[in-house]
C-alpha cells in the first residue's frame, strides 16, 4: 500500500497566500530534532495578541487566504484562543501541536471557537508506536499524542497529522500511515516532510534560501523566508509592519530565482 501525503515537490506555482506565524517558543516537550529550537523551559519570544491581530489584518489585505500558527508550543499561551477566534473569523486556519495539552478546559475552550470548518489541528506524530515516536520527543509523548487525536476526533475537529521522516523510523512510515487511516485521517491528512539539518537536528537534509519555497512567516523579530526556520540567513525583514512590504520583496527574490534555477525545489508543511 502507498505511503500516505508526501510534501510534493515545486510545480511552479507560489505559496504566498499563507502566513505562518511563530507565536512563541516556549514547549512542554524537549524533541532533540526541533528545527525552532523549542525545549521545556525555554524563552516564550512571543508576539503579542495585539500584533497577531495586526498580522492577521494586513494578510487579509493583501490576499492571503491561510494563516498557521506554530511554536514552540502554541497551547502553553493564554491568548491562543483569541488568536485562532480572530483568524477564523477572517481566514482558514491550522495550529500545529504536540496535542497533549488539548484536554479538560483548553478542548473546551477549542470547542467554543466559531467557524470550526475554518480549523484544521495538525498533530506531530512520527512513528506507529511508542518506542519509534519516542525516540526524538520524549517518553509517553506517543500515547498522549495517540490519545489527544481521539479526543480531537471524537469532538468533530479537522485533524491533520504532520509526520518528520528521520533514519530511525523511515522503515516505519508504512505501518504509520495504516494507522492513521485506522484513526480515521485519510491520506490526504497526513503531511510527511524530511528531517532537515537545522536548529537541534545534527541529521537530515541541509537546505539553504533558494532551495525552499517561500511561506511568508514572522516571529516577533522579523519576516522569514520560510517556516522550516527563523534564522538569520533566512531572514528578509527586521520589521514586521507594514507586512505588505515584505511580501513584496519575497515576490521579488522568488522570481529573481525563477530566472536563474526555474524554481525552488521543495515545500515543507
Amino acid at each position: 500500500m502507498p505511503l500516505a501525503h508526501t510534501n510534493p515537490q515545486g510545480d511552479g506555482g507560489d505559496l504566498l497566500h499563507r502566513l505562518w506565524i511563530y507565536t512563541n517558543y516556549d514547549c512542554n516537550l524537549s524533541c532533540s530534532y526541533c528545527v525552532a529550537e523549542s525545549f521545556v523551559g525555554a524563552e516564550r519570544n512571543g508576539l503579542t495578541l495585539p500584533q497577531v491581530c495586526r498580522l492577521i489584518d494586513e494578510a487579509v489585505e493583501i490576499g492571503m487566504t491561510e494563516i498557521f500558527f506554530t511554536g514552540g508550543e502554541p497551547f502553553i499561551l493564554h491568548d491562543i484562543f483569541t488568536m485562532l477566534r480572530y483568524g477564523v473569523e477572517r481566514m482558514q486556519v491550522t495550529v500545529l501541536s504536540n496535542g497533549i495539552l488539548l484536554k479538560g478546559q483548553r478542548l473546551q475552550q477549542l470547542k467554543m471557537l466559531p467557524y470550526r470548518e475554518r480549523l484544521t489541528i495538525q498533530i506531530s506524530l512520527d512513528g506507529s508506536n511508542a518506542a519509534v515516536h519516542d525516540f526524538y520527543r520524549g517518553a509517553g509523548s506517543w500515547q498522549k499524542a495517540i490519545d489527544a487525536i481521539g479526543r480531537l476526533k471524537a469532538e468533530g475537529f479537522h485533524v491533520r497529522l504532520g509526520t518528520t521522516q528521520t533514519p530511525e523510523n523511515s522503515q516505519d512510515l508504512a505501518a504509520m500511515c495504516r494507522l492513521h487511516r485506522a484513526l480515521g485521517i485519510p491520506d490526504e491528512d497526513h503531511i510527511i516532510r524530511p528531517l532537515v539539518r537545522r536548529g537541534f537536528s545534527a541529521k537530515g537534509i541541509a537546505i539553504s534560501l533558494p532551495a525552499l519555497e517561500p511561506e511568508v512567516t514572522v516571529n516577533r523579530e522579523g519576516v522569514y523566508w520560510h517556516p522550516v526556520a527563523t534564522a538569520p540567513d533566512l531572514l528578509i525583514s527586521p520589521h514586521l509592519f507594514p507586512l505588505r512590504e515584505a511580501v513584496e520583496q519575497i515576490k521579488e527574490i522568488r522570481e529573481s530565482l525563477l530566472m536563474v534555477t526555474g524554481g525552488a525545489s521543495s515545500r515543507f508543511r
